[in-house]
């Protein structure tokens, strides 16, 4: 398969020169800030979310450009049914359109498709789109990108905690050997790495319940700025902050007397 590459930024920007090893290896990306974009300008909310579509897809070009492998895009979370039956509705259908929409130029460029999530109260044609996608671009290898919908983190890690203990009582694991490796395997998409780079937009400094186990040693950079005016200059420039970070994962260098 000819792999088409991203295009290019309308504005010229190409990608900063962070060495290889410095790049992210998973980015986990929260796109906050739609409704707010769209209340300043005295538009209703789900104009936000439509905006927020291009954001988006920028971003992943971005992704490809930089060579980062694993991107995250927190779509719809367990808690965003807590807002009005009218914006459920909403994104429920904007969910569905975006993957139809987008999946052959996500195959096109070389990009798999996860979804990590629970069927739950989805619609069933989110379902099948978002499964349409992940069998469309199983081969691919340039980016995956996981697309959580209808999901959140302390559901994920008690799902997993449960598929384990099933394990256990059945006499398929042993209970000296689990650990935090062991665990991770029952975890929704096991495969894709921990998160290396947590990106939030809007300026908001929070988790809001996205990928909690994989984002334990992940460096946080929250940028200023709503999810629709974000673009893939934006996932560079937090990329450098990464690069420029000291990863010592619980270590540390004996200071020098």
């Amino acid at each position: 398969m000819n792999v088409r590459p991203p295009s290019p930024h309308p504005s010229g920007a190409t990608p900063p020169p962070i060495p290889r090893d410095l790049v992210p290896r998973h980015v986990a990306v929260v796109m906050d800030g739609n409704g707010r974009w769209a209340k300043s300008r005295g538009l209703p909310r789900t104009e936000g979310h439509k905006a927020g579509e291009a954001s988006l897809f920028d971003v992943i070009e971005g992704a490809l450009e930089l060579g980062v492998p694993y991107l995250s895009a927190y779509a719809f979370s367990t808690e965003n049914w807590k807002r009005s039956p009218e914006e459920v509705r909403f994104l429920m259908g904007f969910n569905r359109d975006v993957i139809r929409r987008r999946r052959d130029e996500l195959h096109a460029m070389g990009v798999r498709v996860r979804w990590a999530g629970k069927p739950g109260r989805l619609w069933r044609s989110v379902i099948s789109e978002l499964q349409t996608a992940e069998e469309m671009t199983a081969a691919n290898r340039t980016l995956t990108l996981q697309f959580c919908v209808n999901y959140g983190g302390q559901a994920e890690i008690v799902e997993a905690a449960l598929r384990l203990a099933d394990d256990l009582a059945a006499g398929r694991v042993k209970r000296s050997k689990v650990d935090e490796k062991v665990f991770a395997r029952y975890l929704d998409e096991p495969e894709i790495p921990a998160v290396d780079l947590f990106v939030r937009s809007s300026g908001e400094q929070r988790f809001s319940n996205f990928l909690l186990w994989q984002s334990a040693y992940a460096e946080m950079v929250f940028l200023d700025r709503l999810w629709p005016d974000f673009d893939r200059r934006d996932l560079w420039e937090a990329c450098e902050i990464y690069a420029k970070r000291d990863r010592r994962y619980g270590g540390a260098v004996p200071n020098q007397v």
